[in-house]
């Protein structure tokens, strides 16, 4: 809370500088600008969420009173549960907003299987997992204790690209048994060799939370993937 405190007498000095100091020279020339800055963009980064939930007017004050040792205009209790009032306000928010995409996902990603699926070429397993064959291998399949070799590439139902060990220029090695259960479902069934697209719902994916920063939650995964070999020692 220290550390916290600390950021935001930071940024809201920052922010009465800029509105006093529009027409000055801000222009970096020594190191000591350059490290003030950065620290600047990163503290001003990390306190973005609050942004809307501050009346910078009132910041302001309460930094030159606890500066100046002046006396509060709330009490002690007053100020922390006002601060857990707005925390989980916020919490709320984000779980709604967590809660409409994860709908809206769900919703396209349902549409997109149920057009898929009508595919000459695409099998759907009881699971719900769906794929088609885009090269057939005559190799051995592995069995979901085996650690594979893979190069793939991973996409949303938009065509938006998440992954590709292509790009990376380097396959993947992985135990079956380690990954997301399309992947573990799909990988046996192709021999060696082969080059299989899968459609994977979010319930064998990543389901309500999604990952990283572009996989969303209840988002519907599609996968080209090329089994290259089974790498057990």
């Amino acid at each position: 809370m220290k550390k916290f405190l600390v950021m935001c007498i930071i940024v809201t000095a920052t922010l009465s500088y800029a509105e006093t100091s529009k027409s000055k020279d801000v222009s970096i020339k020594s190191d000591t600008d350059k490290l003030s800055y950065s620290i600047g963009i990163e503290i001003g980064t990390s306190l973005r969420p609050l942004k809307d939930e501050m009346n910078m007017d009132f910041f302001t004050k309460g930094i030159i009173d606890g500066l100046n040792n002046n006396e509060p205009l709330l009490t002690q209790e007053e100020m922390v549960n006002v601060k857990k009032t707005i925390i989980e306000k916020m919490k709320n928010k984000q779980i709604s907003n967590q809660k409409e995409h994860g709908d809206k996902n769900l919703k396209l990603g349902k549409e997109y299987m149920s057009k898929n699926k009508t595919k000459k070429n695409v099998t759907t397993t009881s699971s719900g997992l769906q794929y088609s064959v885009i090269r057939m291998g005559e190799g051995k399949k592995p069995k979901s204790t085996d650690r594979v070799k893979v190069h793939y590439q991973g996409t949303l139902i938009d065509g938006t690209e998440f992954d590709s060990s292509y790009k990376r220029g380097e396959p993947a090695v992985f135990p079956l048994n380690g990954v997301i259960s399309g992947w573990t479902e799909g990988l046996q069934l192709m021999p060696v060799g082969s080059k299989f697209q899968f459609v994977i719902p979010p319930n064998l994916a990543y389901g309500e939370r999604g990952t990283g920063g572009t996989i969303g939650p209840n988002a519907t995964l599609i996968f080209d993937v090329e089994l290259l070999e089974i790498v057990n020692q």
